[in-house]
């Protein structure tokens, strides 16, 4: 009968599941209703009293003042009592909700409610849309603890708090509902939507009565009439697209802040919160009266009371106080500030189609629905949520006449948004922090679900543009491939095939030729997020057999059909066809903290005790040299199948051998940090380490060959030096040196003591080349018993022999007179060797003029790099080599063979191999 759907429905809503279900949801709708409250009441409590203040004294000292202390106080309470606060709330929502265990209970709520209300209130440029969010949904998680539920219940009732806290917030329910499905679950199922349709409902209608409005939707904020033509379509497009152009900036400009904060000003949040306070007090004391109440700013606009100057103002000073705001970790959001860039952004076209199309007597649109039209495009850009951003301010406007002018601007900006800077903003800040969340593949096959990035080959042998025709005749003869992509300066600029060779047979062309007159300039690419059924695609469209992979111009792997064949076989073979799992990461045992003194950051994993001593006493001469800290690392290795948070280790060893490095660096005065990690994979607990604490240098040790198959220099170098950021600093120890473990009640050498001028100049070019086997001129003094006495730098003109060089005066400290031998390789076909390169090197030394060692700069000859670098060794006895290299270099097999790898394997002495920090 036609009743029984109904009655089916009815029953199931009494079940005791569902009665429950929906009292929490209509309970965690009301807390965070009341949480909304109490946040805007006092933020504009505060922000009343600080305009006010302004008012009656100076605003140049009241208003930097008031961000001082108040930002101060916000950041001293994030700090102590929570952590997990700083910043917007949505991303620490998202992760929770993902799985990834962090804090969110009573405590987070609280201290974002009061931190909130501190530093929104003291004038930082930032929203309280972000903070209600998480407020809400810590509550929620915080009641679901108090009636216990399943895991997956728990998540859609924390989902549900987070929509609440929107509508609460915005009075926009169904704006909450849709933020839920579209960015924190992405889930339709009927329980989500019941629990947080009732929870946006609840918390919208109490927030509205509580805050002072009625349950009439017709905002006297929108009170003036808007309108739309059909001829304004063309200016919303421009609108979007422009939104879409800035808001890309905008999130950029948001992780570049963060990174400042992070990498320049080394200190504690309470400090960073108080700075960002005081520059945006200074900066708002200077700009017109409207701008020292943000909401009022952003009604001025969107009311049609402001003029182009005035919106301009606007657009540039809020893009600017809120990078300055968020980057220091202030709690706060990122919604309000959005929508103010939006309204100037949207006010702006508006009034640029008035002045273009009104002096020719044609209808245009006024500029207060474009003011709120950029709302919606400009929020759309920024959090890529397009149906959001459209139902959230038609719910703050109740105008059908918005609804095609937002879908035309939200559309367009989340498109070219989108195609700019991939990827939700929320997502961008939690891999800021380390944290990647695994989003689940879509329905379909293999060819579907995986994309280039997962299947793609990232070591990659390259060609350069300059070399000869003879020496890519040679590569092709060596290697099983039948082409190689060509780069310049890591960008792919070609790519040459066994086809090109075979074409120019009939050409003629010289030996010497260069490959950038003979390779294919434009090839066919893909990016890493093609599939794998678009890049099978291509290959059958074009009938070749690799593509590389760029990401913009840099070359960052290459995949061929044998690649997308062995991933199907593994699919087909039960394997893991994703083989980039994220492991599980590390856990802190043990740690010690000494005071943050110095200008940056040095890592030091040690392991074996024989020569954890050197590698300790090369870390302090270079942290002495640049005013670095030092962090000393020592990562215990547990099996897959236990936690690293839950696994028992004994810490004992590991303790005395960190407490070493704690007595040497209290002997040396240099800041000293230790800990220990427990941990599945020894590389990536070290990378959490480098990002966690800022590591500009890591200092490590290494056998100088491996076993491991398809791997340089084995697993835990290899991936440290293609994936940290840092500078790195390999060091191959030779034969045991006379001093393997300094003695703490010895101070470390004094690199600025005063030093002779060096014995040799530069040889002139015109001479004849010097015998290599001439023996290096001896000190006029005795050499005492040494550690290191005798360096040979190998020089080959790239950045990273420059960074060798500069590292070179911290080192040479280990020695008693040392003599440094400057050389490069040349081939004996070369008649004159360019002696540039090793004149700049020599002036760089003679810059630091206290430098206590003999320089002499000779060349080489000899038919490759590796060979005459390891003769020089043999022949002359040096005990250390100092390798400069490029990252290609160091992960790419070169034709001549990996050079690190070979001399490192060849010679018996030290071995230190430098590779410069990565720009990310």
């Amino acid at each position: 009968m036609w009743y029984l759907p109904i009655f089916q429905r009815f029953r199931q809503l009494l079940q005791p599941r569902r009665r429950l279900a929906i009292f929490e949801a209509c309970l965690i709708g009301l807390v965070s209703a009341l949480a909304a409250v109490l946040l805007k009441s006092g933020v504009g409590l505060l922000g009343a009293w600080r305009v006010q203040t302004s008012l009656l004294l100076p605003a140049w000292l009241v208003l930097p003042s008031i961000g001082l202390a108040c930002g101060f106080l916000a950041g001293w309470l994030v700090e102590r009592v929570a952590p997990e606060t700083s910043g917007s709330g949505i991303p620490q929502v998202k992760a929770v909700l993902a799985r990834i265990p962090m804090a969110l209970d009573l405590r987070v709520a609280l201290v974002k409610l009061v931190g909130g209300i501190l530093a929104l209130g003291s004038g930082l440029a930032l929203g309280r849309e972000g903070p209600t969010i998480q407020v809400s949904a810590a509550l929620a998680a915080q009641l679901s603890r108090w009636f216990p539920t399943s895991p997956d219940h728990r998540r859609q009732l924390i989902a549900a708090g987070a929509g609440a806290g929107l509508a609460a917030a915005f009075n926009a329910p169904i704006a909450g509902v849709l933020f839920v499905v579209e960015e924190l679950l992405q889930d339709f199922s009927e329980f989500t939507l019941g629990t947080a349709i009732l929870a946006s409902f609840i918390g919208a209608v109490v927030s509205r009565v509580l805050g002072g409005r009625s349950l009439d939707l017709n905002l006297a904020l929108t009170a003036s009439k808007t309108d739309f033509f059909v001829q304004d379509i063309p200016f919303y497009l421009v609108l979007g697209i422009v939104a879409g152009l800035m808001g890309a900036l905008f999130n950029r400009g948001i992780i570049a802040s963060l990174n400042v904060y992070r990498r320049s000003l080394r200190f504690g949040l309470p400090a960073r919160v108080a700075l960002a306070g005081l520059v945006s007090g200074v900066i708002v004391a200077l700009l017109p009266l409207a701008f020292r109440d943000n909401t009022g700013l952003r009604e001025i606009l969107i009311t049609g009371e402001a003029s182009w100057s005035i919106a301009a103002i606007a657009f540039i000073s809020q893009f600017i106080l809120t990078l300055v705001a968020y980057g220091s970790g202030v709690p706060g959001g990122l919604f309000a500030p959005a929508l103010t860039l939006g309204a100037a952004l949207g006010y702006l076209v508006g009034m640029g189609e008035h002045a273009l199309l009104l002096p020719f007597g044609i209808a245009t649109g006024l500029p207060i629905t474009y003011a709120l039209a950029g709302m919606g495009a400009f929020f759309t850009a920024v959090a890529r949520v397009p149906m959001t951003g459209i139902v959230i301010v038609f719910e703050m406007t109740t105008d059908f006449n918005l609804v095609l002018p937002l879908m035309i601007g939200s559309v367009t900006s989340y498109l070219v948004a989108e195609k700019l800077a991939p990827g939700s903003l929320y997502d961008k800040l939690l891999e800021w922090n380390g944290i990647i969340i695994q989003k689940a593949a879509p329905a379909g096959g293999i060819m579907t679900n995986l994309t280039a990035k997962d299947v793609m080959q990232q070591q990659v042998e390259t060609l350069d543009t300059e070399m000869p025709l003879d020496e890519v005749i040679q590569a092709f003869a060596r290697s099983h491939h039948r082409g190689f992509p060509v780069v310049e300066e890591s960008k792919l600029v070609g790519i040459v095939t066994q086809s090109d060779l075979l074409n120019i047979r009939d050409r003629n062309l010289a030996s010497d030729t260069p490959l950038g007159e003979i390779m294919t300039t434009t090839p066919m690419t893909v990016t890493p997020i093609h599939t794998l059924s678009n890049v099978l695609y291509l290959l059958d469209r074009y009938q070749i057999s690799r593509l590389p992979v760029v990401n913009g111009r840099k070359l960052i792997g290459i995949i061929t059909r044998g690649d997308i064949i062995r991933a199907e076989a593994d699919h087909l073979n039960g394997a893991n066809a994703t083989p980039k799992l994220r492991p599980d990461p590390s856990y802190i045992v043990y740690q010690t903290r000494a005071p943050s003194t110095g200008r940056g950051r040095l890592l030091v994993p040690v392991a074996n005790p024989e020569t954890a001593g050197i590698l300790l006493l090369m870390a302090a001469a270079i942290a002495r040299d640049r005013h670095y800290e030092i962090d000393c690392v020592q990562v215990m290795l547990i099996p897959r199948h236990n936690s690293p948070s839950e696994t028992q280790v004994r810490t004992a060893k590991s303790r005395r051998l960190l407490r070493l490095a704690e007595v040497l660096a209290k002997k040396w005065q240099i800041p000293l940090h230790t800990q220990i990690r427990v941990t599945h994979d020894v590389a990536q607990a070290i990378l959490e380490t480098i990002n966690e604490q800022h590591i500009d240098l890591i200092l490590m040790g290494w056998k100088g060959s491996t076993s491991t198959p398809g791997r340089i220099f084995g697993n835990v170098v290899d991936t440290i030096i293609r994936q940290a950021t840092c500078e790195v600093v390999l060091v191959k120890l030779g034969e045991t040196p006379q001093s393997p473990i300094p003695n703490p009640q010895s101070p470390i050498p004094n690199p600025r003591s005063p030093i002779p001028a060096p014995q040799s100049p530069v040889p002139n070019p015109q001479s004849p080349i010097p015998n290599p086997q001439s023996p290096i001129p001896s000190p006029q003094s005795p050499i005492p018993a040494p550690l290191f006495n005798s360096w040979l730098v190998p020089m080959a003109g790239g950045p990273n022999s420059q960074l060798a060089i500069k590292l070179l005066p911290a080192l040479i400290t280990l020695g008693n007179a040392p003599q440094i031998r400057l050389t490069q390789v040349f081939k004996p076909s070369e008649v004159k060797p360019d002696m540039s390169v090793l004149e700049q090197a020599i002036r760089h030394l003679m810059r630091r003029r206290k430098l206590s060692s003999s320089v002499v700069a000779l060349p080489v000859q000899a038919n490759s790099v590796a060979e005459g670098v390891i003769n020089l060794v043999k022949t002359e006895g040096y005990d250390v080599v100092v390798l400069g290299a490029s990252r290609e270099g160091l992960l790419q097999q070169a034709i001549q063979g990996n050079i690190p790898e070979a001399i490192a394997s060849g010679v018996e002495s030290t071995v230190i191999l430098v590779r410069g920090a990565i720009n990310t």
